[in-house]
């Protein structure tokens, strides 16, 4: 038993060291792949298709404040308010989860949620990996701060099969950089990012145009990290 436990404290040790280490060579460094990536191509080799990993990295200032305000406005309102996570969201979520039992369940997952599991995790619903992706939401909020994660994000979602950031999404839907995005573009980018494998920027449904048109709306009252 004392050999088992010394086994498991070593894991988890090494699990703190690889964690904290990480996170803060992120800081300075760009990311060159993550494991949802990685995932996506062999799930699509086991569906008999091909796709690569395309993606081109920019810094916080080569990208249109408009992307990050449209995120902020579709994906996450208190961005700048929270710690992390939005525990406001995560009650309405709940009661209205309780209310309409047996319906698709409404999340609340913040930008640096999203960011922390597509950086570090795999995507899942199960309780260990929900504990450890509110684990590093807490420590890239400490050590990265709202600027970064919010370039890590831009640089890291995904928008399509195969299309990573906002910049292989910039030049792939409207062929031009993620620097010149007006509103609208960067609208569209953020109105697919619940579902972005199965909506095209490039052809907005009905839906898609009252979420574009929500996003717009609230993006003139966000604010941005200096």
């Amino acid at each position: 038993m004392k050999r088992f436990f010394k086994i498991i404290g070593l894991l988890i040790a090494g699990f703190f060291i690889f964690s904290l280490s990480s996170v803060l060579i992120f800081k300075f460094v760009p990311i060159p792949v993550t494991p949802v990536m990685v995932i996506r191509v062999f799930e699509a080799q086991f569906e008999g298709r091909f796709i690569g990993i395309n993606k081109q990295w920019r810094s916080y200032d080569n990208i249109s404040p408009n992307f990050f305000r449209a995120v902020i406005s579709g994906e996450d309102g208190r961005f700048m308010s929270h710690e992390g996570i939005d525990w406001k969201a995560v009650d309405v979520a709940k009661r209205y989860n309780e209310i309409h039992k047996g319906k698709k369940k409404r999340g609340a997952s913040t930008i640096t949620m999203q960011t922390s599991k597509n950086a570090f995790l795999w995507h899942g619903r199960n309780y260990v990996r929900k504990a450890i992706e509110v684990y590093y939401t807490y420590l890239i909020e400490f050590i990265w701060g709202k600027k970064r994660i919010l370039e890590v994000y831009a640089n890291i979602v995904e928008f399509g099969d195969g299309i990573y950031g906002v910049e292989e999404a910039s030049q792939t839907f409207f062929n031009k950089s993620a620097k010149e995005l007006n509103k609208r573009e960067a609208s569209l980018l953020a109105a697919v990012l619940p579902n972005p494998r199965l909506w095209c920027p490039a052809r907005p449904t009905r839906y898609l145009e009252k979420r574009v048109d929500f996003i717009m709306g609230r993006m003139g009252s966000i604010g941005l990290p200096k």
